[in-house]
């Protein structure tokens, strides 16, 4: 089981070009692609059952494992024996996952544009924490530094709070915020094919994790999209429902995943 965790080969200079390269194209396709707007009926989910007086009770409660697991992590991380150099940004990631229960609890009791900056605050935070993680592991562990971590997140923020300007103005972009939520579906694949880690690195959260999390959260995203089909023809659960579940699934497995490795140390 623990031979999992030993990666042999190291990063080369011309891999974090290739990372490089893979995020300026994403930031040039987006802006060549113009203003990605948010769709008008976004805030219309398809479960909107009350119970116990709780509005949207589904879509509010499904975000409970957010908080589960981020203080499950916050706790076993800080009695992680041993070096961890992505400890920080591990951390980090937890604590946003907290923030996030919090956050889409807040938005879906009443969903509008105003309550969805407290949403997506804490997931573009959870996206640039979890980057710098593997990044700290694959490339640098500078990558999980208080100066990048700190510098992530600003970042993070800015892409969000510029949606929320220029939504307040009539014309949203949500560019920015694309580029943080899926720059770690170009980057994570790329580094682990090339079995990229950083150097003097012996072990890191294992490839197997990493990929499991890209599934969970792959099939997330496309039950959002089939909110209302799914909830059509279940009858009783909506799409979005599960993807607050499967995105949830996603951080267990990969929190668990780093702090066993932690432990091995």
């Amino acid at each position: 089981m623990t031979t999992e965790y030993l990666v042999l080969p190291s990063s080369s200079p011309w891999h974090a070009r290739l990372l490089v390269a893979l995020a300026t194209l994403l930031a040039f396709v987006l802006w060549r692609h113009g203003p990605v707007a948010q769709w008008a009926s976004y805030h219309a989910f398809a479960d909107r059952r009350v119970w116990l007086g709780i509005a949207n009770a589904a879509d509010v409660l499904s975000n409970l494992p957010f908080a589960g697991v981020g203080l499950w992590g916050l706790i076993r991380l800080a009695r992680a024996r041993g070096a961890m150099p992505a400890r920080a940004a591990w951390q980090v990631f937890c604590a946003a996952l907290v923030c996030t229960a919090a956050g889409s609890a807040f938005y879906h009791l009443a969903p509008d544009n105003a309550a969805l900056v407290a949403d997506r605050l804490p997931i573009a935070w959870a996206c640039a924490a979890l980057l710098c993680a593997f990044l700290a592991e694959r490339v640098n562990p500078r990558w999980a530094g208080v100066p990048v971590l700190a510098a992530a997140l600003v970042a993070a923020t800015a892409a969000v709070l510029y949606w929320w300007v220029t939504e307040r103005h009539g014309a949203g972009d949500l560019r920015p915020y694309v580029f943080v939520q899926f720059l770690p579906m170009l980057v994570v694949p790329a580094a682990l094919l090339l079995r990229m880690v950083a150097a003097g690195g012996d072990r890191v959260t294992p490839p197997s994790a990493w990929w499991a999390v890209l599934a969970l959260y792959a099939a997330a995203k496309g039950m959002e999209l089939a909110d209302h089909a799914v909830f059509d023809a279940s009858g009783f659960t909506s799409g979005h429902t599960l993807k607050h579940l499967l995105t949830a699934a996603a951080a267990g497995w990969i929190v668990r995943a780093a702090v066993r490795c932690g432990q091995l140390r």
